[in-house]
C-alpha cells in the first residue's frame, strides 16, 4: 500500500494527474489505477473526478494526513536501518530562504566533514514554500524564519539572529557612514526583494515603524539581481548583514549597518515534527544547535 499512498500524496501535491505521474516517473494510467486501487482498499472515494482532477473529497483530505504520516515513518525506518548498516549516508533534501543560503553552506560544509557519506540537494525557496514542501515530504528540512510568521507543527532549532545593512555603491553618499537609520531611507532609490519573500515583509515592517513607505523601483526574488543593480551605482538595497558581506565581497560595494529600529528575527533549521527523526536529520539538527550556541556567544 505504501506505493499507492505515495501516488496519492503526489496527486494531492500537484493537483493534476499528468504532473503527478511525471513527478513519480510513471504513466498517467498507472497513477489512475493506483489511486482507484487505494480507494478500493480503503472503501472510500478519495478524489473528485470529472473531465479532470477536481480536488480531494473530505475522506481524501483525512487520508492525506495519514498518508504523509505513514510514508514519513516508513522512510524514517528505512533510513534508520541504512544507518545501522552503513553509517550516516544518502541524500538530504534541504530548502532555505534566500537570505539564509550562506548559513546553509556553513552547516552543510561542517556536516560533510563529519559525515562524508551524506550528499545534499539544496533549494532556494520562500518561507511559505518551505513549509508546503516539508508537509508534502518533498524536502527533509529547511532553514527559515522561526519567529515572524506561524510555522505549524515542526521541530525547530534556532541558529542565528538576523541584522540588516544597507548595501550601496562606493560612490554613494551613504558609503562613508558608520551606520544609517531606517528613517533616512525615505525617498532613497531602493531595490528590494519581492513581496512574497518573508525578508521583504520584515523590511517593510521596519521601514513602516520608522515612518517610511517603501517605493522600490526594482523588485526581484533574487539577491544577485539586487546586488547587480546596486553595483551600477543607481540603487541601494537592504540585506541581512551576513549575506550583504558575502555578496559585496570583491565588488565596489559598501555594507553599512542599519541602526534603528533594532529588530531582528531568528532563523533556524526546521524538520517535520516526527519522533523519532531519521538518524541523518537528528545529526543535522544537532549540528544546527551547535551553530546556534556558537552564534549566541
Amino acid at each position: 500500500m505504501i506505493d499507492k499512498l505515495e501516488m496519492f500524496i503526489a496527486l494531492a501535491r500537484e493537483s493534476h494527474f499528468g504532473r503527478a505521474a511525471e513527478s513519480l516517473g510513471i504513466t498517467q494510467p498507472s497513477l489512475s489505477a493506483g489511486i482507484k486501487q487505494l480507494e478500493s482498499q480503503l472503501g472510500v472515494q478519495l478524489v473528485w473526478r470529472g473531465s479532470r482532477y477536481g480536488g480531494l473529497t473530505p475522506e481524501g483530505a483525512r487520508v492525506l494526513e495519514w498518508a504523509r504520516s505513514i510514508v514519513g515513518d516508513v522512510r524514517t525506518m528505512k533510513d534508520e536501518m541504512r544507518a545501522v548498516r552503513e553509517g550516516l549516508s544518502g541524500n538530504v533534501r534541504l530548502a532555505a530562504v534566500p537570505t539564509a543560503l550562506t548559513m546553509v553552506a556553513e552547516l552543510t560544509s561542517a556536516f560533510a566533514k563529519e559525515h562524508p557519506g551524506v550528499r545534499f540537494t539544496i533549494l532556494s525557496r520562500t518561507s511559505a514554500e518551505i513549509l508546503t514542501m516539508l508537509e508534502n515530504l518533498e524536502i527533509d528540512g529547511g532553514v527559515t524564519y522561526l519567529d515572524n510568521e506561524p510555522l505549524g507543527k515542526v521541530t525547530s532549532v534556532p541558529m542565528y539572529r538576523e541584522r540588516y545593512s544597507v548595501v550601496c555603491n562606493a560612490n554613494s553618499p551613504m558609503a562613508e557612514r558608520a551606520s544609517v537609520g531606517w528613517h533616512e531611507l525615505a525617498g532613497a532609490p531602493l531595490c528590494l526583494l519581492t513581496q512574497d519573500m518573508q525578508n521583504r515583509r520584515i523590511i517593510n515592517q521596519n521601514l513602516a515603524e520608522a515612518g517610511v513607505v517603501p517605493q522600490p523601483t526594482i523588485e526581484s526574488n533574487s539577491t544577485v539581481v539586487l546586488v547587480a543593480h546596486v553595483e551600477t551605482g543607481d540603487w541601494i538595497t537592504i540585506l541581512p548583514h551576513r549575506l550583504a558581506g558575502f555578496l559585496s565581497a570583491g565588488k565596489t560595494l559598501v555594507r553599512v549597518p542599519l541602526d534603528e529600529p533594532r529588530k531582528g528575527h531568528t532563523l533556524g533549521m526546521i524538520a517535520a515534527a516526527r519522533d523519532p527523526q531519521t538518524p541523518v536529520m537528528t545529526a543535522i539538527l544537532q549540528m544546527a544547535r551547535k551553530i546556534g550556541e556558537r552564534e549566541a556567544d
